[in-house]
């Protein structure tokens, strides 16, 4: 028997990279995604694949910093579905996301608005996702939830200070809710993945080799890490295996945080 079988699961940031990843591999795992994302094109080609691959998903338009969005997202999955057993909370705004030109900026030379703007997304975004979430949850016995912070979210990145703190916050979220609701059977996780090579990350090495370069040897292991090994540990926690981890925030990062 398949591990997600019969398993209603949201994915958010289904579009591309670690969320696209997720929503092909739960789907092949014999969950009911629901794919969530901004991109309606790249939503739409995602479950397309999935329907290719026999699966079973529905896609939904959600900008997750509007609350109304996110309410919709959760109907539709239990609409679909009949009940939630499952989020991966992974859309979000990347490093320097509110830059113009995507360029970094110290500290110092942050504006309230670039800070908002992140926190919005990444962080007012999660939470109105973990909440209406876990709404759903307790209507018909609990779930799992996966909130993906970033190794920022331990660590810090340089001239990125609006990321950084959005991601540390991600970490406060995923714990106070896994406390609050961990007798009535939800769970809930962070994955804090290191660089991963995403579509995104993979335009950036095209621009500049030497990063490329760069990236793989400041991984312990070598090298960074391809999307489908970081869903693999989304899709763990996810699933009844992990069913006595919650409030924890699991690294997935080729050991970079080690050193």
């Amino acid at each position: 028997m398949k591990e997600l079988a019969d398993k209603s699961i949201i994915v958010t940031g289904a579009g591309s990279g670690i969320g696209e990843a997720a929503a092909v591999l739960a789907a092949e795992r014999g969950a009911q995604v629901t794919l969530a994302d901004i991109d309606d094109d790249a939503g739409q080609s995602v479950l397309d694949r999935i329907h290719r691959d026999g699966g079973t998903a529905q896609f939904v338009h959600v900008d997750i910093s509007i609350t109304e969005h996110v309410q919709n997202m959760v109907a539709a999955a239990t609409s679909a579905y009949g009940k939630l057993d499952g989020a991966f909370n992974n859309a979000g705004l990347p490093a320097w996301g509110q830059r113009p030109g995507n360029t970094s900026t110290p500290f110092a030379d942050l504006t309230p608005e670039m800070l908002q703007g992140t926190l919005d997304v990444n962080v007012v975004g999660t939470f109105l996702c973990i909440k209406h979430q876990i709404e759903a949850m307790l209507r018909t016995g609990g779930g799992s939830i996966v909130n993906t912070s970033s190794d920022a979210g331990i660590l810090a990145i340089a001239s990125a200070g609006d990321y950084v703190t959005s991601k540390h916050a991600v970490i406060g979220l995923t714990k106070s809710a896994a406390l609050d609701y961990a007798t009535q059977g939800i769970r809930v996780n962070a994955l804090l993945p290191g660089i991963t090579l995403t579509p995104m990350m993979a335009k950036s090495f095209d621009k500049n080799p030497e990063l490329r370069s760069w990236a793989d040897k400041m991984q312990p292991i070598g090298r960074v890490a391809q999307p489908a090994e970081v869903a693999e540990a989304a899709l763990w926690l996810l699933s009844d295996r992990a069913s006595f981890v919650t409030g924890s925030s699991l690294v997935v990062d080729g050991g970079f945080s080690m050193v």
